[in-house]
């Protein structure tokens, strides 16, 4: 039976993060709140628990799960051919709802989905995702749903649609946006903007003045 602790109270967010990152370990699924929406996640270098991440979402590997992280300095050891337009926007908006997808390296033991190579990436500004993040290392999350339908802002919209699939919920109360985050593909030689989000266009091209749009 899913368990669930109110990260507002400070013994019940220690041990939550504490069971959640015990979860994780033993291949098992919790919700987090982020600074966008909630996500549901699993250790990225589970491949079992990354099927049972889709599985539960009702998601086919044609969708694979993006990645979090708990610091920059992670994606050293997950992506290659890491351009430095790509550096500037991680220095400009990490943490936050800017998600990248990179070349990840070919050595890495995971299975996200159908990548074709690549993973989409991103550090939350969330301190209970943040906190997580640093005690399990890489986790892939996907937003907490099933798919069809809306992403919660909440946690109660989370359990609500995931039920016992989830061994922990962490409750960090509302997010504090609606809106996902932006997805800017950085492995050709110029950066596309995948998906308009959180950060706006105009936002990114003051940081990669040749962003260009995806049609």
């Amino acid at each position: 039976m899913a368990r669930r602790y109110d990260c507002s109270d400070a013994t019940d967010r220690a041990a939550g993060l504490r069971e959640a990152a015990s979860a994780v370990r033993r291949g098992e699924l919790v919700v987090l709140p982020t600074d966008t929406l909630y996500g549901i996640g699993a250790d990225a270098f589970n491949s079992e628990a990354v099927g049972d991440l889709l599985e539960a979402k009702g998601r086919g590997r044609n969708m694979p799960s993006p990645v979090l992280v708990g610091s920059p300095n992670t994606l050293h050891g997950l992506v290659t051919d890491f351009s430095e337009q790509a550096w500037e926007l991680v220095d400009a908006f990490w943490p936050g709802a800017l998600t990248l997808v990179a070349r990840h390296q070919p050595s890495l033991q995971w299975d996200l989905g159908d990548t074709r190579g690549t993973v989409a990436i991103r550090m939350p500004l969330h301190p209970v995702a943040i906190e997580l993040l640093t005690e399990t290392g890489p986790m892939a999350v996907s937003s907490a749903n099933l798919t069809g339908h809306a992403s919660p802002q909440d946690c109660d919209a989370a359990q609500e649609m995931l039920g016992d699939s989830v061994a922990i919920y962490l409750d960090g109360g509302p997010t504090p946006a609606a809106v996902p985050s932006s997805i800017v593909d950085v492995t050709g030689k110029v950066p596309v903007l995948l998906r308009a989000g959180a950060i706006s266009a105009d936002q990114l091209r003051e940081v990669v003045p040749d962003l260009e749009v995806s049609s």
